[in-house]
């Protein structure tokens, strides 16, 4: 289980993330919604340690995160918002660095490669640097790369961007199979149908804060007489639209 108890983010007097209280549960697949600007990446950047919280606590299966941060972060894969890190390795050497961080045997980590690789269909280019990879290549190189060590919960900031459409069903199909198991699935999209397809419970963010938390089916009933589309826009959206004629 995954708490946020009154977690805040401030950057001078800007307001990142607003009050968040949220629990995720282990074994759903969790989809965070909202425009860009709205908190996703800030929300997916305190749980994995590459911020701190400006006040709140976070909590993993009970653990305090500032207290116990290096244990948490070792039971997360992390698939950040851009593929464009390490750049000068290549998909191979990036691949055993990860796996070799986790502690990860290095015949395991071979035998991983070897399968994902394949599921990807970048077993010919894994000799290639990153670098002279285009965005969908690298976007597979990332994801590979946090699925070698197989930690139970897999926090995926917009991973399906770039992916080409057998790639991007093998990754839904492996998230919904790794929460089968038990496990915590946490990605944000902003594809309402991707995460009507794949989500037990959504949070939609809006100006960082934390809207609506439930499940689709829930959010539908709400607002019974419109579609999903609708209903985001007016939750999470701009007050109002731009008519035709208006200055913009």
């Amino acid at each position: 289980m995954i708490q946020f108890e009154h977690i805040s983010k401030l950057y001078g007097d800007f307001e990142a993330l607003s009050d968040l209280n949220l629990t995720i549960e282990n074994g759903e697949i969790f989809g965070l919604i909202g425009h860009n600007g709205a908190g996703k990446t800030t929300t997916i950047s305190l749980l994995t340690s590459i911020i701190e919280a400006s006040y709140g606590e976070i909590r993993v299966d009970g653990l305090e995160l500032t207290q116990h941060r290096d244990a948490i972060k070792k039971r997360i894969a992390y698939v950040p918002d851009s593929p464009d890190i390490f750049l000068n390795l290549t998909a191979k050497e990036y691949w055993h660095f990860i796996g070799t961080i986790y502690g990860v045997a290095p015949s395991d980590i071979d035998s991983r490669i070897s399968k994902l690789a394949q599921l990807f269909d970048i077993q010919d280019r894994q000799n290639e640097t990153i670098d002279s990879f285009s965005h969908g290549m690298r976007q597979k190189t990332i994801i590979i790369g946090a699925l070698i060590p197989n930690p139970d919960i897999w926090i995926l900031d917009e991973p399906l961007t770039g992916l080409d459409p057998q790639a991007s069903f093998d990754l839904k199909e492996m998230m919904r199979e790794h929460a089968h198991k038990g496990n915590t699935v946490i990605f944000s999209t902003h594809v309402l149908s991707v995460a009507e397809q794949l989500c037990d419970r959504i949070g939609i963010l809006r100006k960082g804060k934390l809207i609506f938390v439930g499940s689709l089916e829930e959010l539908k009933a709400q607002y019974p007489d419109k579609d999903l589309e609708t209903i985001y826009l007016e939750l999470a959206g701009r007050q109002g639209s731009p008519k035709v004629g208006d200055e913009i």
